[in-house]
């Protein structure tokens, strides 16, 4: 840790293991066991480079991947965050604990390419119809898959749809009956 929080203070980056070892009143031993380590985790890189005053080449330490690594890290926590939202939301609507089982099959739609939304619009669908099962779920996704609906406004403009075109068949029925001919 010592080796590393001097590069990462270092602004020459130089590996020189007497100026390291007394800056962090380490033995040479030590320095070098330190240095391996960090090299055979890939926390760091050492590069030889050609220094521009003395025409020489210098060994250099990169620390990029530490700081990819540290940033993988944080975009990973991210979305295992959103993901655990997306699970808190079905415990809400199922004001209980979720199961081993229950997060299988929820993982299981998520494999099968079914996206949050189209999960959680399903979820919505099943509680305003007051039917919190995963199975009835579970139905409604296979019906969307099967019609093409990848995202929630594909379900919506079909529903749209679907309603104008009940909307204009009942206003023609009404409009073609002959009131005045009537027996």
């Amino acid at each position: 840790f010592l080796v590393l929080m001097y590069f990462d203070n270092e602004y020459d980056y130089t590996f020189d293991v007497r100026k390291i070892s007394k800056a962090t009143c380490l033995s040479d031993e030590d320095v070098l066991t330190s240095f391996g380590i960090l090299l055979d985790k890939k926390l760091i890189v050492l590069n030889s480079v050609k220094d521009e005053k003395t025409g020489k080449f210098v060994d250099k330490v990169s620390l990029d991947n530490l700081y990819n690594g540290i940033k993988n890290d944080i975009k990973k926590k991210s979305s295992d965050e959103q993901k655990m939202d997306f699970f808190t939301k079905f415990q809400e609507s199922y004001s209980h604990s979720l199961g081993p089982m229950d997060y299988e099959i929820i993982n299981g739609w998520l494999n099968a390419g079914n996206s949050e939304e189209l999960i959680l619009g399903a979820l919505k669908e099943a509680n305003y119809n007051g039917v919190l099962s995963l199975r009835y779920i579970d139905k409604i996704l296979f019906e969307w898959n099967k019609k093409g609906f990848k995202k929630m406004s594909d379900v919506e403009n079909h529903i749209k749809t679907r309603s104008e075109e009940n909307t204009v068949s009942v206003e023609t029925n009404v409009l073609e009956y002959n009131w005045l001919d009537e027996e």
